[in-house]
């Protein structure tokens, strides 16, 4: 499997930008489809965004489209999340996760393999 490690969240305003990184180590990154799931306290967690092995499909929550950007780079291991225009509704615990699985499936949590600890975005109003 693969080891996950988010960082990058943190306190903003509303309207501002944050941009998370997952570091991949372990098992060969470019293997793994990578996505971006978020939990709200007393919420089900929720899909984000998700990116292909070679970063050719991605695919968004209609929530983020429009503001947030996944990306990847294989050479270094990284999948990022580019967050703009930031609501207080975008408050939550943000973890990456790794799937062996198609694009079909990104939206479906229990088809990831592994997950990062998460990391906390905070939107102030």
């Amino acid at each position: 499997q693969v080891q996950l490690v988010e960082s990058g969240g943190g306190l903003v305003q509303a309207g501002g930008s944050l941009r998370l990184s997952c570091a991949a180590s372990g098992r060969t990154f470019s293997y793994y489809a990578m996505g971006w799931l978020r939990q709200a306290p007393g919420k089900e967690r929720e899909f984000v965004a998700a990116i292909s092995r070679s970063g050719g499909v991605t695919s968004y929550a209609d929530s983020v489209k429009g503001r947030f950007t996944i990306s990847r780079d294989n050479a270094k291991n990284t999948v990022y999340l580019q967050m703009n225009s930031l609501k207080p509704e975008d408050t939550a615990l943000y973890s990456c996760g790794a799937t062996s699985y198609g694009s079909t499936w990104f939206r479906v949590s229990q088809k990831y393999d592994s997950w990062g600890q998460g990391t906390q975005v905070t939107v102030s109003s």
